[in-house]
């Protein structure tokens, strides 16, 4: 059974706010309107997760609530995961081996840059953009994926696309 990984990193997060710490900084307006675009894609190409885990830090909760809206998933569908903050790719591919092993397609939204550095241990190569952000905010990387989430060794993925919020306009 062939299974596809969704890494999605956060859209973009406000600094100016009175957020007490970095854990608690919320979306920016350029992040709530990139979210939803995102959902709205990932529905458009058929990309509908049959898990959902994120990161409990709230730009990536509200990522993934806004996200799940758009592709007509209840919130209840979603597992927040505290160790994807500041996660490294030991604790990411931790994660990802506790994804049930029913799940065909599951979407992980997190942070850098853990999830870069996922995606380099995944995948042999991927391309390095022109700015050098392999995934700036609001980014997703489409993976195909070996048959058991459990047994994730160096270089088992394929590099599907790489979509950016931003080239949605």
């Amino acid at each position: 059974m062939s299974r596809q990984l969704l890494l999605l990193r956060h859209a973009k997060s406000a600094w100016d706010t009175e957020a007490a710490t970095d854990f608690a900084r919320p979306l920016n307006k350029r992040g709530e309107r990139d979210a939803p675009r995102l959902g709205r894609w990932l529905r458009q190409q058929g990309f509908i997760p049959d898990y959902v885990v994120s990161s409990p830090a709230e730009r990536a909760k509200q990522t993934a609530l806004r996200v799940c809206k758009e592709l007509g998933l209840e919130d209840e569908r979603l597992h927040w995961e505290p160790s994807i903050y500041e996660a490294t790719p030991g604790e990411l591919l931790r994660v990802l081996a506790a994804c049930p092993e029913t799940a065909r397609t599951v979407l992980l939204v997190g942070h850098n840059p853990g999830l870069e550095l996922l995606l380099g241990y995944l995948c042999e190569s991927a391309p390095t953009p022109a700015d050098g952000k392999l995934l700036p905010t609001a980014t997703v990387a489409q993976l195909a994926m070996p048959a058991d989430w459990r047994q994730l060794d160096p270089h088992c993925a394929r590099l599907l696309a790489i979509t950016r919020s931003a080239s949605l306009a």
